[in-house]
Parts: C-alpha cells; structure tokens; sequence
C-alpha cells in the first residue's frame, strides 16, 4: 500500500483541525495526520512545510499545493476533490437535461 498524497498537520482537539479532517474523510480522501507540539514555537516542522507555525496545515504531493488556515483548506480540498471538480462542475438536473428537450 503506498503512502497517502495528502498529509495534514494537526494538533489534537483542535477544532479548526477537526473541521479539516471532517472535510477529508466527507471527500473519501486518503491522509496521513502528524500531531505537532502544542507550543507554537516548537512547530519547527510545521514552520520547515508551510512556512508558518500555524495548524491545521497540508502538504498534496499529488498537486504540490501546501497551505495553512482551516477554511482555506477547506476551500482547496473541496474545489480539488469535491463532486463539482469530478463532474466537471456539472449539477445533476442541469436544465439541458430537463424537460424532456
């Protein structure tokens, strides 16, 4: 099995942590989580990543994308991997389809 693409830094029971987990497992994503030191300035490997010593953040080896900030993430993932960027941006029922034309 090989390693996931998708790693998110984390603290435990961070919420904004939490939203970003909540948001990879609603999109079936495959991650590996890294707990980081919960004092701010010991983040050294957070900071070497992302340039910063925030969490949540994510490094996707599949697109080369690593950010910090929760609703960004949030944000990328779902534009990334969410059902529009499958479809093509496509809503089932588009009015093309409708109507019997």
């Amino acid at each position: 099995m090989s390693e996931p693409q998708i790693t998110l830094y984390r603290l435990q029971a961070c919420p904004f942590c939490e939203r970003v987990v909540r948001t990879l497992n609603e999109l079936d994503l495959e991650y590996r989580s890294r707990y980081v030191e919960p004092m701010h300035s010991e983040r050294n490997v957070v900071k070497r990543v992302s340039g910063a010593r925030s969490v949540p953040a994510i490094v996707d080896r599949e697109t080369g994308v690593t950010m910090s900030e929760s609703a960004n993430i949030v944000e990328y993932l779902n534009g990334t991997y969410g059902k529009a960027a499958t479809d093509g941006g496509r809503v089932d029922g588009d009015a093309a389809t409708e109507g019997g034309a």
